[in-house]
């Protein structure tokens, strides 16, 4: 059945160019590179990520497939995925996924390594990344969902500019069971 809307961002935009590097306010948003593979498996040790991301990693190799996996993520147009560099050091990780570029709207996420927590990286890594998406990609519509339990996040959200709109009860399987979530967005313009 045919859509009668026009999509919002022309199908092969994403997949046409390499994914862009993001840089600004200290930080740089860069594609992930096999090299990265030990930051990413330590990320994924650290309790608080695997918490609130509910995944972990078992091996370097199993890391250099997910930063792989990224690469076939773009291509798809199913979303971006950039390591976070500060001072030449990969410190955190955002994410645009649940790409929708007929309806012009995704899913931001991120998280933070324990040695750089409290610098503010992940609401200057989201800000670089929302600030692309609306500007040179051309979304309309960008939702932050993260458990009610998770406070830094949510001061995240606020603090990138994204709205609270309600909570979605037990929508997060979590480790530790269902969690209510909070729902954030952010409008173009």
């Amino acid at each position: 059945m045919p859509l009668l809307t026009e999509p919002t961002v022309r199908p092969g935009r994403l997949s046409a160019q390499p994914m862009p590097v993001l840089a600004g306010d200290g930080l740089t948003l860069r594609p992930w590179v096999r090299t990265d593979a030990p930051s990413l498996l330590a990320a994924y040790q650290d309790p608080a990520i695997q918490l609130w991301h509910a995944r972990a990693m078992a091996d370097v190799a199993e890391a250099e497939a997910w930063i792989d996996s990224r690469r076939e993520h773009w291509a798809q147009e199913a979303a971006g995925d950039w390591a976070v560099e500060s001072d030449g050091v990969v410190v955190g990780r955002t994410a645009l996924h649940h790409l929708d570029l007929h309806e012009g709207g995704g899913e931001v996420g991120y998280w933070v390594l324990p040695a750089a927590r409290g610098r503010r990286v992940a609401p200057r890594a989201v800000g670089l990344l929302v600030a692309w998406a609306f500007e040179d990609l051309g979304l309309h519509r960008l939702r932050l969902v993260h458990s009610t339990r998770n406070e830094a996040s949510c001061k995240v959200a606020l603090a990138a500019g994204f709205v609270p709109e309600g909570t979605l009860r037990e929508s997060g399987k979590h480790v530790d069971g269902w969690h209510d979530m909070h729902l954030h967005a952010r409008l173009a313009g």
